[in-house]
């Protein structure tokens, strides 16, 4: 069982409205957890990802290190846009889960 704070992210209010991004978003969330799994606490934000200072991303990664979960992105370029914020946040001890990850880990055996 793993446990795990959801961050999603959209770019422009008309994608928030429409729900059309952050639906995409949730789907694929939804097909990376496992039955076991725990969802702590889902943050959502509209804001550009070029953007390293969003409140809701820093509340997510507050409560990741709180309670030594996992911040589950449903895809790394709605986290950042910038490599070196990702390693940043890597570096802090952050462990970021994707659906990419558990793809690979799937291709392995």
């Amino acid at each position: 069982m793993a446990e795990y704070v959801v961050y999603y992210r959209v770019s422009t209010e008309r994608q928030g409205r429409s729900g059309m991004g952050l639906e995409a978003q949730r789907a694929m969330v939804e097909q990376f957890l496992q039955p076991a799994d725990n969802v702590i606490a889902e943050y959502t934000e509209i804001q550009s990802g070029k953007r390293d200072d969003r409140a809701e991303l820093w509340n997510a990664i507050n409560l990741v290190k709180k309670t030594r979960s996992k911040l589950l992105i449903p895809k790394l370029d709605r986290f950042s846009r910038k490599v070196s914020f990702i390693s940043g946040i890597i570096d802090q001890g952050i462990e970021l889960g994707n659906w990419l990850d558990r793809f690979r880990l799937l291709r392995r055996f």
